[in-house]
């Protein structure tokens, strides 16, 4: 299960907003903020986001505990 507030603090750590991380990765930010909804995300949209936000322990973000 998708850690949604977990990822949004990366983002926070990263000075980023939802709508500038959102562009990075190649979608909107209606998408995103679908993507929070739901908690699926595209295996290449995981891989963008773990680089750009340099995150150490992506398995627990996108696949919970």
């Amino acid at each position: 299960m998708l850690q949604v507030n977990e990822l949004k603090a990366e983002f926070v750590r990263n000075n980023m907003t939802q709508k500038q991380v959102a562009k990075a990765i190649g979608i909107s930010e209606q998408t995103l903020r679908r993507r929070f909804k739901t908690g699926i995300f595209r295996t290449d949209e995981i891989q963008k986001l773990t680089e750009l936000l340099n995150l150490e322990n992506p398995q627990y973000i996108f696949f919970g505990r």
